[in-house]
């Protein structure tokens, strides 16, 4: 019976739950289609992975501290005796050597312009060898023979308007290299993004590695006589502490590892979407319910009067909270194969080609229905209970739900106790000296005041809405003095739909607050400690020798300082040892940088010193004078005092260890030194700097991965790659815009058909139909203002607490962004009005003696 009258209930209202539905729709189909896009691309690319491994691999072990690729490191090789050693050995059938590396730069030299990827996916050079299971196919042209041929992939080809004869180049650690596009060659199945080229084995060999005395890695296949686990065993023996050997099953656990961090990214990212749409829904939900329940006051009452107990009619309206639940679990469901295909071909743009067939594991039904009708459920139960609680008397006699003034003084008591609880722990995380304590504390303030301005924003709605609607009449007239009464009419509706604009409004301000510091900070830390005047990066890879030699010979530079980074273990005077980088500069390091002394002298640093931050000094128990042991592998070692501790707060200096190449010089010969990592030009005295500046990119030009930056360009890097960040979050903000203004044109909707007596009323007694209509847009605007202050007051809060917390992690500047502020808070305004277009139209229409009849 219940079933029955729930159902009934829902067709009923139907066209009342359509905007509810739109919005477990969305939310859902972020879920479903992200993870159907992260098992489709996982499952891809476990495939890949596994057609492709050798049974077993052997190269080079990680060098002290990491991985050298990172630090624009050397290449480490498997001596080419190896491979006949390995080849010769029981169980092997047949063994190959393989040549790769991702520190050379592909170069179209018709446009001098590099060629390849421009996002995270590197760029791959090495020597054709196809292997039992290649991975790639040769489709146009040939492979290449001899020394100036090479291969490419057909995306890169395609990307970069390639074709068989043209001309291409390398940049790489062992100079520049010119070849002939000799073959076109085709993934069997994924691309995974990166720009491939080809050579053959002794090209690679001395191009890549500089001479042919080795490989990069040897993959050895077995005979079947022995497990992979069995012959990684004996070969680890025969290669020695080196060398690393690593089984099929190894290899694709660290390819996935690779992927999976940026597999990892999008999927969060995405669920993020999910969970703002879930948050900013959930609102939408228990308006159109509470509406619904106020609405159907006279039904739930009958109900009541033919024996209906609280407990049926609070179950009846759950019930039809389940059918809409499973209705948009199962739409969404649908959805998300849809965001799962776009995110597919949006892949493909970027050069990463998934597979169109989706990977659909259990987890995707299992989670779309659990967030869509939990989440459905949840929101409707608060309307449920207050439904349960009409008498029949009250509804039969019209009287609406029962008085909230109970309520009300709970609801304040319950929603000042949890705002002010969240404020001490801002004020407390904005206080906090370690930056652990003051990340606990921020994180669960944000939680509670968030929570206590949606459990106040009912309370709030009165005060903030008659301060703002205060000027509505004496600008519009009576239909001012209407949006603004209508308005304070149901606080608790009024709070509800502005909490979810309120959401993303704050999403939006802290982000904007952080963001702008980040740039401000590193702006003051620049001006403060940077004395060069260009910064000269590189986009992947090492500055080499022959491109600081075009820097140093470049007219009107007084001097450049380099930088390289050497993984190393440090073992402290405790016994302690920990993986650190030792970066290695010039000797005019101390005249390009100001350093922040927290102790010692920056004169140690040029005599044989090296420095340490202040954090890692006294988390260690370390001073001036301690002597640190630093182990760079392979034999090369040596014992450095602390010549300087650094004060914390400037990312320049935290976490760094400076010494000058000539003191590393003394443990690590020149030629087994990574390239450098950046380099720093200071222009010599009456040198025109912009001049300078355009001199120094003259002589790099010949290197297009390389960027050629002053002070103020540098900056403006810093910019655009906070901007990315802050991009994300305008994405989450219009995603949260969009379902709000759903929760918006909803209440509204609703709210006409609950005054449509009213409404035949006024227009009776002479309220035009140009007025009606300016009367909800008015009452939209005000109710989005009222959601845009109160987000805008709590992202600021925990905008300028997330600064406070930073504060000696580098982001010492707090920048409050007035101007994005002000223009968010005039783009709510308008969010308001267009939100109301559809129910003030739909208003206007209505014939006033019919709307007079319907009470």
């Amino acid at each position: 019976m219940l079933l029955k009258t729930s159902l009934r209930s829902l067709l009923a209202h139907k066209g009342r739950m359509v905007l509810s539905l739109i919005a477990i729709v969305l939310s859902v189909a972020f879920v479903s289609g992200t993870l159907v896009f992260s098992d489709t691309a996982t499952s891809t690319f476990d495939k890949l992975f596994a057609s492709t491994a050798s049974d077993v691999q052997v190269s080079p072990a990680p060098p002290k501290g990491g991985n050298a690729a990172d630090t624009g490191g050397k290449t480490l090789t498997v001596p080419a005796t190896t491979l006949a050693q390995l080849t010769a050995q029981p169980g092997v059938k047949s063994a190959e050597g393989s040549v790769s590396v991702q520190s050379a730069t592909l170069v179209n030299p018709k446009t001098n312009k590099a060629v390849g990827p421009t996002g995270g996916a590197p760029t791959i050079v090495g020597a054709w060898v196809p292997g039992p299971h290649p991975a790639m196919t040769v489709t146009s042209g040939s492979a290449p023979s001899g020394p100036r041929q090479m291969m490419i992939d057909a995306d890169t080809a395609k990307h970069a308007n390639l074709h068989l004869g043209d001309p291409i180049r390398i940049i790489g650690d062992q100079g520049t290299f010119d070849f002939t596009i000799s073959g076109i060659a085709t993934f069997t199945g994924t691309n995974p993004g990166a720009a491939l080229a080809f050579t053959d084995v002794p090209t690679a060999q001395q191009d890549l590695l500089g001479s042919t005395g080795g490989y990069t890695s040897i993959d050895l296949y077995g005979d079947g006589s022995k497990t992979d686990d069995q012959l990684k065993a004996e070969v680890g023996a025969v290669v020695g502490s080196d060398y690393q050997a690593k089984t099929a099953a190894e290899q694709k656990a660290d390819n996935q590892k690779g992927i999976g961090s940026f597999l990892d990214f999008m999927k969060y990212v995405m669920l993020g979407f999910a969970g703002i749409s879930l948050l900013v829904g959930a609102f939408l939900i228990i308006n159109t319910f509470s509406m619904l329940v106020a609405q159907r006051t006279r039904e739930i009452g009958l109900l009541r009067a033919l024996g209906g107990s609280r407990k049926q009619v609070n179950r009846s309206v759950l019930i039809e909270a389940l059918l809409l639940g499973v209705i948009g679990s199962t739409l969404g469901m649908a959805a998300g194969l849809g965001i799962a295909l776009l995110l597919i071909q949006l892949m493909k743009l970027a050069g990463m080609n998934l597979s169109t067939s989706l990977d659909i594991s259990a987890s995707v039904p299992i989670a779309s229905y659990l967030v869509g009708i939990v989440i459905t459920v949840l929101a409707a139960w608060i309307p449920a209970r207050r439904a349960g609680k009409v008498s029949p008397m009250a509804a039969l006699s019209d009287h609406g739900t029962p008085s909230e003034g109970a309520s009300n003084k709970i609801r304040m008591a319950l929603g000042l106790l949890v705002t002010l609880g969240g404020g001490a722990l801002l004020a407390a995380g904005a206080t906090a000296k370690q930056l652990a304590a003051g990340g606990s504390d921020l994180g669960l303030g944000l939680v509670l005041t968030l929570i206590g301005f949606v459990i106040l924003g009912p309370l709030l709605a009165g005060v903030v809405i008659r301060l703002l609607g205060a000027v509505l009449p004496a600008l519009f007239g009576p239909a001012g003095r209407l949006a603004q009464r209508n308005a304070l009419r149901n606080p608790r509706r009024t709070g509800a739909t502005a909490a979810a604009l309120m959401i993303g409004l704050a999403l939006v301000t802290g982000a904007s607050v952080v963001t702008n510091s980040m740039v401000s900070s590193t702006s003051a830390q620049i001006d403060k400690s940077v004395g060069a005047d260009y910064i000269i990066t590189v986009n992947h890879g090492g500055l080499t020798a022959p491109m600081i030699a075009a820097a140093k010979g470049t007219a009107g530079l007084a001097h450049v300082t380099e930088q390289r980074e050497l993984p190393a273990t440090f073992t402290l005077p405790g016994g302690k040892s920990v993986d650190q980088l030792v970066s290695a500069v010039s000797p005019t390091f101390a005249q390009d940088f100001s350093l922040p002394v927290s102790s010692g002298s920056v004169n140690g640093l040029a005599a044989g010193g090296i420095t340490v931050d202040a954090n890692f000094a006294k988390d260690n128990s370390l001073k001036v004078g301690d002597r640190i042991g630093i182990d760079y592998g392979k034999g090369r070692t040596q014992s450095l005092p602390i010549a300087l501790v650094t004060s914390t707060g400037n990312q320049i200096f935290d976490r760094h260890f400076f010494a000058t190449i000539d003191t590393v010089d003394q443990a690590v010969p020149a030629d087994q030194q990574p390239t450098d990592v950046v380099v720093f030009g200071k222009a010599a005295a009456g040198a025109d700097v912009e001049k300078t500046l355009t001199a120094l990119q003259d002589s790099l030009n010949a290197y297009p991965q390389v960027s050629v930056q002053d002070q103020a360009g540098y900056k403006k890097l810093v910019q655009k790659s906070v901007d990315t960040l802050l991009y994300l979050v305008y994405g989450l903000l219009g995603l949260a815009i969009m379902v709000a203004v759903l929760g918006v044109v909803n209440t509204l909707a609703l709210s006409v058909v609950e005054r449509t007596r009213e409404i035949g009323l006024l227009r009776a007694i002479g309220l035009s139909r140009r007025q009606l209509r300016r009367m909800i847009r008015l009452e939209s605007v005000v109710i989005a203002l009222f959601g845009a202050i109160l987000g805008t007051g709590l992202g600021l809060s925990w905008g300028i607490t997330t600064q406070r917390v930073l504060r000696n992690s580098g982001l010492n500047v707090l920048s409050v962004p007035v101007g994005t502020i002000v223009v968010v808070l005039l783009l709510s305004a308008v969010v308001g009005l267009l939100a109301a277009l559809l129910p003030a139209f739909r208003a206007a229409r209505m014939n006033v003696l019919a709307a007079i009849a319907s009470g």
